[in-house]
């Protein structure tokens, strides 16, 4: 294939890199603000491209007195400059699609009573009703064929009547990874009456996700042998089948992980985002598919971003989302790959595109909105949605990406948030916010939520710095393989070699940086607190892990840990495993440490944070430190209160020990003081 990339073309709305603060009768960002933040979600486009259903993603506002829960979606539409609520307020829906003649949005929904299934509702005005399911199972995702004449679905295994009576009597056991079950694909007659026996449709392994050609008589399927997290990440592949029959007609034998997966409109190939190799920590690097054959290229493989997402256009364009470092573009290419066109969008970070009928949609946020709703008008991204228009009395502190030069030469990118009002003499309280992965990157984009502290801290005088430190994705894939075998090496080196290069640019006070972040992250967080505790003077770990051996044993994803982290098991050097884990380090720690972890997390097990607490607790009792395990949370916090609390702590932990830089300063009350209307907390502290 032959590749080229033209110099990228400024055509948005906005073209600054960075922000310019708000007026001075703005007001600063608070946690209870972070609650009631919306967003968009999924986006869907009619085949004419006159309109463009989506919907929006928000918690209960607990602290104006609604309900716990975690996020609903409701379905809006938007047609021409017309923009409109789709469906009564308390339906909470996902799955949104256009049925191919256009006549109606689909949508997943269960009433309550019954199992959730597919339902529509006209484009033009009507009642909602059920175009499909299948008895006693819920309908994961769905596919319309081509023609509309039926809805394929993919649901939940069959109740295994046994199990359910014994379970029912009491002998609810569960047999640790044996007992796993498999999805099923059944096709519905649509366009009458709800189909009262749809056909099942025999599938290869565990399928998460799927697609039908054009011609309705192809598929493909992500299958992985088992649903394993861990075999997600490391033995999915796609699978070409034919419809009729059950027939794996070819495999896509990638090595490494695979990500997005779209069917050209000719039904002849691919666009497959997926890893080079099994060692690529992420998929990022964009393939083409021959439908026929499975066999696959790379078109552009060891470029220096993250291919994040594709579609196909009618004419048999790929417009492709492209993240280059902290920065985004859209790229177009043609069926052979070439690059037609680049647009920037400037201070937008564009995440998810969907088209249709000539338009192209896209989900972007930027440093001054969460995500919203675009439309490209030619060369120019139109903003379409303003779900939080309350952020227009926000003050917010200027953002921009930030570079410096690691101890050995590297070149590190960030992003980079001053204090609301600017930055004080001798510099500012600056936190290290660290993401997790650390197959991840930070964008140039809205990077405030309730585990990161964004505009809030930015609001209390705070500096925030979010590294694209080695092991990041969007840098190409030997930048994010630099961490493999070197826990805690040069990774974390450049953590500190950040901090040294905010200090020296006179942005943060060298007394009063702390370090923040959840999973890897966390493993940040909790090094800075022990075997970099001279650098830091305080830090929140989240999910993070403190033992390096204990955690290979408690997690979901020891393949994958082994394949593109460790690069080696625990018992081909036990010593040298412990050496780059916190817990060898606690004699270092005299980092004010706040612990805080989801009590079911199968990711990174809460004996994780246990550990470190106790070896702290007991080791070094002088040094604050406290652990929060959140009831009914994984890995991160879904629920509305356990979010708000999760933000009121860490901002709190930075206010006592950060801010003031005082190491020794008393543990702040183990419960924080909630906003007015908010019942209660879901946390346990220690």
């Amino acid at each position: 294939m032959k590749h080229f990339r033209p110099a990228l073309l400024a055509t948005s709305l906005i073209t600054a890199t960075a922000v310019t603060a708000a007026p001075a009768w703005a007001r600063p960002m608070t946690p209870e603000d972070v609650t009631k933040l919306e967003s968009v979600g999924a986006i869907a486009v009619s085949p004419d491209g006159q309109r463009i259903a989506y919907t929006t993603s928000r918690l209960p506002d607990i602290t104006g007195g609604e309900e716990d829960g975690t996020s609903t979606q409701q379905l809006k539409l938007v047609n021409g400059s017309d923009l409109r609520e789709f469906l009564p307020e308390d339906m909470n829906v996902s799955g949104i699609a256009f049925s191919p003649d256009g006549r109606m949005v689909s949508f997943l929904w269960s009433d309550g009573d019954e199992e959730r299934a597919v339902w529509g509702i006209p484009v033009d005005g009507g009642a909602y009703r059920k175009l499909a399911e299948v008895e006693d199972a819920a309908v994961r995702s769905y596919v319309w064929a081509p023609d509309g004449s039926a809805i394929y679905m993919l649901v939940g295994a069959e109740s295994v009547e046994r199990r359910e009576s014994e379970r029912d009597a009491g002998f609810n056991a569960i047999v640790y990874e044996e007992e796993a079950r498999l999805n099923r694909l059944f096709r519905a007659n649509a366009g009458g009456e709800v189909d009262a026996e749809p056909l099942e449709i025999e599938i290869p392994g565990y399928v998460s996700a799927f697609q039908v050609a054009s011609d309705g008589r192809r598929a493909i399927v992500d299958s992985a042998p088992t649903p394993s997290v861990d075999d997600s990440y490391t033995r999915k592949r796609v699978h070409i089948i034919d419809l009729a029959s059950g027939n794996v007609s070819a495999v896509v034998e990638t090595e490494g992980k695979i990500d997005d997966v779209e069917i050209s409109p000719d039904g002849r190939r691919l666009a497959l985002i997926a890893g080079v190799d099994v060692n690529d920590p992420a998929p990022t690097t964009l393939h083409f598919v021959d439908m026929a054959t499975g066999s696959f290229e790379a078109v552009n493989p060891g470029a220096a971003e993250a291919v994040v997402d594709t579609e196909w256009l009618d004419d048999g364009r790929l417009a492709a989302a492209v993240h280059v470092g902290a920065r985004s573009l859209l790229r177009m290419y043609d069926g052979d790959g070439n690059v037609l066109q680049e647009i920037d969008p400037g201070n937008l970070i564009v995440m998810d595109i969907e088209t249709d009928g000539g338009t192209i949609a896209v989900e972007a946020h930027s440093p001054m909105h969460p995500p919203e709703l675009f439309r490209l008008d030619g060369e120019r991204l139109t903003r379409l949605t303003t779900h939080n228009p309350w952020l227009s009395e926000i003050d917010f502190g200027e953002q921009r990406i930030m570079t410096y030069v690691a101890r050995d030469g590297q070149r590190i990118e960030g992003v980079l948030i001053e204090p609301v009002g600017g930055l004080p003499d001798g510099g500012a309280p600056t936190i290290l916010n660290v993401h997790g992965g650390p197959e991840a990157h930070e964008s140039n984009g809205w990077q405030t939520a309730y585990s990161k502290p964004g505009q809030v801290a930015a609001g209390q005088g705070y500096a925030v710095f979010l590294p694209n430190y080695r092991g990041s994705t969007a840098y190409g894939t030997a930048f994010a393989k630099a961490h493999q075998n070197d826990y805690a090496g040069k990774e974390f080196n450049d953590l500190v070699d950040g901090k040294r290069a905010l200090v020296e640019a006179g942005i943060a006070d060298p007394d009063r940086t702390g370090i923040t972040g959840g999973s890897y992250g966390g493993y940040a967080s909790a090094w800075g607190a022990t075997a970099q505790s001279d650098e830091f003077a305080a830090s929140v770990m989240f999910v993070g892990i403190s033992n390096q051996i204990s955690k290979f044993g408690t997690t979901d994803i020891p393949r994958e840990m082994y394949n593109v982290h460790a690069r080696q098991y625990p018992w081909e050097d036990w010593q040298g495993m412990l050496e780059v884990s916190p817990i060898y380090y606690v004699d270092r720690a005299e980092t004010p440490l706040l612990i805080m972890h989801g009590a079911e997390d199968t990711r990174v097990a809460p004996s994780q944070s246990y550990e470190l607490y106790r070896n702290i607790k007991v080791r070094k009792p002088d040094t604050p430190v406290r652990l929060v395990l959140f009831p009914g949370e994984g890995h991160g916090n879904a629920r509305a209160s356990s979010r708000y609390d999760y933000n009121l702590r860490m901002m709190r932990w930075f206010d006592t020990y950060l801010k003031t830089g005082d190491r020794d300063a008393p543990l702040p009350d183990a419960r924080p003081t909630l906003a007015a209307g908010t019942t209660g907390t879901t946390a346990a502290a220690d």
